[in-house]
């Protein structure tokens, strides 16, 4: 496993600095929950907007080790709730998830004046990345 360089970062920025779905799996008391999320990468996370109560939340709260799945990726990370969305330590992270998401943001789906509409980062320990025939195995740490 190699850190992180300057290609397979860039390869990870082409692929998912946008919007892009991914499966996050979370896991609980030894059971294993997985589903589709809208997220945007930026430096070694994963990051989506997400319900402070939603069932993924209440998971995260007893385990925050996940994983994740994308367009030929797989990783693990530590899942961090970086709390309201409007919360003034999160307008820059905010502000490019809103050009990502910039399609359907507006489109009823979110609550920005709910307190509970919170960010969820993905801070990116490994991962396996295909691209063009090649195999790189990530350490994001």
């Amino acid at each position: 496993m190699e850190k992180i360089n300057k290609h397979t970062q860039d390869l990870m920025s082409s692929r998912f600095s946008k919007d892009s779905i991914i499966a996050l799996a979370t896991s609980v008391g030894g059971i294993p929950y997985v589903r589709n999320v809208d997220a945007y990468y930026e430096n070694g996370s994963f990051y989506t907007i997400t319900h402070g109560l939603s069932n993924k939340m209440k998971q995260i709260e007893k385990n925050n080790i996940v994983a994740v799945a994308g367009e030929w990726f797989t990783g693990h990370g530590k899942a961090v709730n970086l709390g309201y969305f409007g919360k003034e330590e999160n307008t820059d992270i905010g502000a490019s998830l809103k050009k990502a998401f910039s399609i359907w943001i507006d489109n009823g789906h979110n609550d920005f004046d709910d307190v509970n509409t919170c960010i969820l980062k993905i801070e990116l320990t490994d991962g396996v990345l295909i691209s063009d025939g090649q195999w790189f195995e990530i350490d994001f740490t």
